[in-house]
């Protein structure tokens, strides 16, 4: 049975990377594979992904209003296809994630979705929310922090280097605007610029007392 395979990570961590090895893979096989990218995110030209090192491959560009599902389904028609591969997948909407679980269902087709896990914020995308909740299998692709740490969360920043803590959550942009950082140092920039308070941690339950 086909599933709905959801890659996450921080930013850095090699997606896109991934992504075009999975679809040659597939290809090197004799496969058809389509990779689908959201078109706000012309970094590297429309109807293009490309990764860091410089690995790239052409895309069907997606609107947040567009069926996926419906799409998919008329290129299959024309074209058997073997597996779907999404770039950047926080930025799709809850249905067209619910469209993408049908293509897997329905079309017997596997689906690998790459993307944030959460925005600079701390908070979740909505595409990565959905994908989290309904994905068959959930894969994280880790990176480090400049602390050594494994890197979970994603800061943006100015022209300076200074973090930024409010704005809209879509901004794109590279390593320009974003840093990757562990739990813990996200913590300690914001504490530092007065944005995230302290937390007392309560003391772990002492079991001895009944």
């Amino acid at each position: 049975m086909a599933k709905l395979y959801f890659y996450y990570s921080a930013m850095n961590a090699g997606k896109t990377t991934h992504l075009l090895q999975s679809s040659y893979n597939y290809r090197e096989r004799g496969m058809h594979t389509v990779i689908l990218a959201p078109a706000l995110d012309d970094r590297y030209g429309r109807g293009k992904v490309a990764s860091r090192i410089g690995l790239e491959a052409s895309a069907e560009v997606f609107n947040p209003e567009d069926d996926l599902y419906h799409r998919v389904g008329e290129m299959h028609r024309q074209q058997a296809i073997d597996c779907v591969l999404v770039d950047e997948s926080q930025f799709l909407t809850k249905a067209q994630v619910y469209q993408l679980t049908e293509i897997a269902d329905r079309l017997g087709i596997p689906v690998l979705a790459y993307g944030l896990r959460t925005d600079f914020r701390g908070e979740l995308f909505e595409g990565s929310q959905y994908l989290l909740a309904w994905a068959d299998e959930l894969k994280e692709l880790k990176t480090i922090c400049h602390t050594g740490k494994k890197a979970t969360m994603v800061i943006r920043i100015d022209e300076q280097g200074r973090a930024i803590k409010s704005g809209k959550q879509v901004e794109i942009g590279g390593n320009e605007r974003y840093v990757s950082v562990s739990r813990a140092e996200y913590k300690r920039i914001f504490h530092d610029q007065g944005v995230i308070e302290p937390v007392q941690c309560p003391l772990p339950f002492d079991d001895s007392r009944s």
